[in-house]
C-alpha cells in the first residue's frame, strides 16, 4: 500500500509571501524611491517605470508563496521523510529517520488562530542557523504524526523491542510519548530583570546604522545637519537631553524585544532530549538531544553578578534553529542553579574550581595591551591636547582588568571532567566531560617559557565548528598534566597522579 502524501496548510501562502516580501524590502524601497525622482517627460510609462516594475515584483513575490504551497508535498516511505517541491525545477529531498536529530516547532501570529505550527527538521548536517528541511504550516496533529513516525522508524532501525509500539485502528503504528519533567521556568521577576539588563540595545543601534547606510542618499541629511547646527548654537543641554531620550527609547525597545522573546520560558527534560519553549507573539519550541550537548557554561556579567545572577549556556553539535550556543537558563540565581542543572546532567560535578594560577603569570594578562595602548594614547594626547591626556587613564584600567582576570581564573579536574573558569568582562565557568573534548593543545611563547607558564586549549564541537575553552598562564607542569589526562591510554595512571597532586595541595 502506497503511503499517503500530505500538503501544507493554506496559511503557507500568507506566511511565505510575507517572508519573501520582508527579505526583498530593501530592493523594493530603492526601486520605488528611485522612480519618484524621475522628471516629468510626458510619457506615462517613463514617468512611472518604478511603480510598474515594483508592482510586478510584488505580484511575483506574492505568487511565489502560492506556488510553494501548491507544489509542496511530503510523505513517509522506506524509513525516510520525503519532500517534493518546485514548479519548473522539481526538487526532491529524502531524509532518513535515523539522521533526524530534532524537530523544532514555532507558532507565529498567523499559526495560532488555526492551531498550526512551523516544523524545522534538523540533522547533523544542519548549520548556519538553517534547518535541513522546513514545513511552513501544518496542523499540530500532523506535527505529532511526523514525530511519532520518526520515533517509530528509529526504534525499528536499531532493532529494539516492538512492545512499545501499539497498533492503532487504521493499521498505523504509534509510539508511547516520553514523559517530560519541567526543570526550569522564568518567573515574572526574573523575566523583568532579564529584559531590563539585556544587551538588546546594541541590536537597535545596529539596525538604525544599517538603515542610514542603505538609504542615506534618500534621507534629507543636509537639512537635518543644518537643523542640528542651529540646535547646537541653541545649547548643549538640549543636545544632551535629546541623546538621553534617544538612549532611553532604545533601551525601552530592547526591553520589549527581550520580554516578548522570553515570555513563558520553560525547560523540560525527557529521557533523551531537552525541550525549550518560549515567546509571546511567536511561540517557539526547540528540542535538543542530550547526546548532542558538548559543554555547559555558567556566565556572569559584572552587573548581574552583583545581584548573584547569571545565565547557563550549552554548546550543541550540529545545531541549527537557535544556533550552536543555546541559552538553557537565560537568567538564574547562582544559589538556585545546581538543582535544575543536576536534574538535566546528573554526571556533572558542579563544585567550584579551586586550583588557582601562579602569580608569575599575572603580568601576561595586561602586558600585551600596552602594544596597542601606547600609540593610541600618544596620538590622542597629541591631537586632542590637553583633554587627550585623559587617555592615560586607560593604563590603570587595563592593569586593573588584567589583575581581575588573573584572580578570577581557576580550574578543577575531577574524574573524567574538567572545570575551567576565566574572565573577559563576564565570568565564565565551563564544565566539560573528557569524552566530549575533540582535541587538547598547549601553547607556549618564548616569554611564557621563561616564567614556566602556558596556555591550554580544549576544543569541543559547537555547531559545525569548535568552541575553544581555554585557560591562560597556567603553570606549565599543570598544563602538561592536563594534556596527559586527556590521553585515553594513560587514563588510570594520570588520574592517580592528579589525585595525589590535589591531595598534596590540600
Amino acid at each position: 500500500m502506497s503511503e499517503p502524501r500530505y500538503k501544507l496548510h493554506w496559511v503557507t501562502v500568507l506566511v511565505e509571501s510575507l517572508n519573501t516580501l520582508k527579505e526583498a524590502i530593501l530592493p523594493l524601497i530603492v526601486v520605488f524611491i528611485s522612480g519618484s525622482r524621475s522628471n516629468d517627460s510626458g510619457n506615462w510609462f517613463l514617468d512611472n517605470w518604478s511603480l510598474i516594475i515594483g508592482t510586478v515584483l510584488v505580484a511575483y513575490l506574492l505568487m511565489s508563496g502560492f506556488i510553494k504551497w501548491r507544489r509542496f508535498t511530503y510523505w513517509f516511505e522506506d524509513g525516510e521523510l520525503r519532500i517534493e517541491s518546485g514548479l519548473f525545477v522539481r526538487k526532491k529531498r529524502y531524509i532518513p529517520f535515523e539522521r533526524i536529530q530534532s524537530l523544532n516547532y514555532t507558532e507565529g501570529i498567523f499559526h495560532r488562530p488555526f492551531g498550526l505550527v512551523k516544523v524545522q527538521i534538523e540533522t547533523a548536517a544542519s548549520s548556519g542557523g538553517q534547518a535541513e528541511a522546513e514545513l511552513t504550516a501544518v496542523t499540530r496533529e500532523d506535527a505529532d504524526l511526523i514525530k511519532k513516525r520518526i520515533a517509530e522508524g528509529k526504534k525499528q532501525r536499531v532493532g529494539e523491542s516492538e512492545d512499545a509500539l501499539e497498533v492503532s485502528m487504521d493499521g498505523t503504528h504509534s509510539v508511547e510519548e516520553p514523559s517530560e519533567k519541567r526543570v526550569f521556568s522564568l518567573n515574572p521577576k526574573q523575566l523583568i530583570l532579564l529584559a531590563t539588563t539585556s544587551g538588546g540595545i546594541g541590536v537597535i543601534f545596529s539596525g538604525v546604522a544599517i538603515f542610514i547606510s542603505q538609504f542615506g542618499e534618500f534621507l534629507p541629511l543636509d537639512k537635518v545637519s543644518d537643523e542640528l547646527a542651529g540646535l547646537i548654537k541653541f545649547g548643549v543641554f538640549i543636545i544632551v537631553l535629546l541623546v538621553l531620550v534617544g538612549l532611553f527609547i532604545a533601551w525601552l525597545l530592547s526591553v520589549a524585544m527581550t520580554f516578548f522573546s522570553y515570555y513563558g520560558f520553560t525547560v523540560r527534560v525527557s529521557d533523551d532530549e531537552l525541550i525549550i519553549t518560549r515567546g509571546l507573539l511567536e511561540k517557539k519550541r526547540t528540542t535538543i538531544p542530550l547526546s548532542r550537548i558538548q559543554s555547559v557554561s555558567f556566565v556572569e556579567n559584572p552587573l548581574r553578578q552583583v545581584f548573584g545572577y547569571g545565565r547557563v549556556l550549552v554548546h550543541s553539535a550540529g545545531a541549527a534553529g537557535d544556533g550552536s550556543k543555546i541559552q538553557l537558563f537565560p537568567l538564574v540565581k547562582k544559589k538556585e542553579l545546581y538543582e535544575p542543572l543536576q536534574a538535566i546532567f546528573p554526571e556533572l560535578d558542579l563544585r567550584e574550581p579551586v586550583e588557582k594560577l601562579p602569580k608569575r603569570g599575572r603580568k601576561f594578562y595586561y602586558r600585551i595591551d600596552f602594544i596597542w595602548m601606547i600609540p593610541v594614547i600618544v596620538l590622542t594626547g597629541w591631537f586632542f591636547y590637553p583633554y587627550g591626556l585623559l587617555s592615560l587613564l586607560i593604563v590603570p584600567l587595563a592593569i586593573g582588568l588584567g589583575m581581575w582576570q588573573h584572580r578570577s581564573a581557576a580550574y578543577r579536574v575531577s574524574g573524567s571532567q574538567v572545570t575551567m573558569r576565566s574572565r573577559g568582562l563576564s565570568l565564565e565557568t565551563s564544565y566539560t566531560m573528557r569524552k566530549r573534548i575533540q582535541s587538547v593543545h598547549l601553547r607556549q611563547t618564548i616569554f611564557q617559557r621563561r616564567k614556566r607558564v602556558a596556555t591550554i586549549h580544549l576544543n569541543v564541537k559547537s555547531g559545525m565548528g569548535v568552541h575553544d575553552v581555554r585557560l591562560r598562564q597556567m603553570d606549565v607542569e599543570e598544563a602538561e598534566a592536563l594534556l596527559d589526562w586527556y590521553e585515553p591510554t594513560r587514563e588510570n595512571e594520570v588520574m592517580g597522579s592528579m589525585i595525589i597532586l590535589e591531595g598534596e595541595r590540600s
